[in-house]
């Protein structure tokens, strides 16, 4: 799978968990060059506290359009089946493909 925004590979990876029908990419596989980090949270009712990243290209800023999950909630890992801590996923405009 591939994350793109502005014609640039954010996030490249054979190893994505989908979750709620969006891809988490490793940490390892996410290009951080074109990540900043952002003061924005949310809370989701089973994952637990998300944080995100504002994707800067050229110059050009997609506000918190990633976000990931530093310490998922308690036996949220396990109902998802695998460990998505720190995995990122993505979205306002980002393609993602395959």
């Amino acid at each position: 799978m591939k994350a793109t925004w502005n014609n640039k590979v954010i996030a490249e990876s054979d190893e994505t968990i989908e979750i709620e029908g969006n891809q988490y990419f490793p940490p390892a596989s996410v290009n951080r060059e074109y990540l900043e980090e952002s003061a924005t949270t949310s809370v989701c009712l089973w994952k637990g506290l998300a944080h995100y990243y504002t994707i800067v290209v050229d110059g050009e800023r997609n506000e918190d359009a990633a976000w990931y999950y530093p310490e998922p909630k308690d036996g949220s890992v396990e109902k998802v089946g695998k460990n998505f801590t720190s995995y990122v996923a993505f979205w306002k405009g980002v393609q993602i493909s395959s």
